[in-house]
């Protein structure tokens, strides 16, 4: 599979196989996220891998019901550390530990579809409950909630975008 297959072939799934996913896979998943592009190369994310039954089901709770969350054998709470970045970047550093926290994501996502997984970011959830299940630090900021497993459906591509109504080109 190429990069571009990658981008276009992945897709938000929320169905899972009844098949585990194991720790190698994880932390392959995690070596590719950690790839992602980063500001001033910090890295200022962090990883929670969630395998315990209670603790997916809490977290499913937390992002307001979404049952695909529970129904995963893995999942991966990728975090932002704004002080991280701070230290470097002052108050930018709040946006910059978020953006690298999204670009491992990214990352996570199209390296799981490679691999024959699939996934689903999550970003509608409480973050008050998502810091208590896992006991996260105060200086950890959850930004995506992302079940892992092999996929039992393969949702149809989204309706596409009219290029012109999002590409502004400005030229000489």
């Amino acid at each position: 599979m190429n990069f571009k297959e990658a981008l276009v072939g992945r897709r938000s799934v929320r169905r899972y196989a009844d098949r585990p996913v194991g720790r190698e896979m994880v932390s392959s998943l995690i070596e590719a996220a950690e790839a992602a592009p980063s500001a001033g190369n910090l890295r200022a994310r962090e990883y929670y891998v969630v395998a315990r039954p209670e603790l997916k089901a809490a977290l499913a709770a937390a992002a307001f019901g979404q049952e695909h969350v529970a129904s995963a054998p893995v999942v991966i709470v990728v975090c932002a550390d704004p002080a991280r970045s701070g230290r470097r970047y002052g108050d930018r550093g709040q946006l910059y530990s978020i953006q690298d926290a999204a670009s491992a994501t990214t990352c996570l996502l199209l390296a799981a579809f490679d691999m024959g997984l699939s996934g689903c970011w999550t970003g509608a959830f409480d973050e008050l409950m998502v810091r208590e299940i896992l006991s996260l630090p105060r200086r950890l900021v959850p930004t995506a909630i992302v079940p892992i497993g092999w996929p039992a459906e393969r949702p149809a591509p989204p309706p596409g975008r009219d290029m012109a109504e999002a590409v502004h080109w400005i030229e000489g």
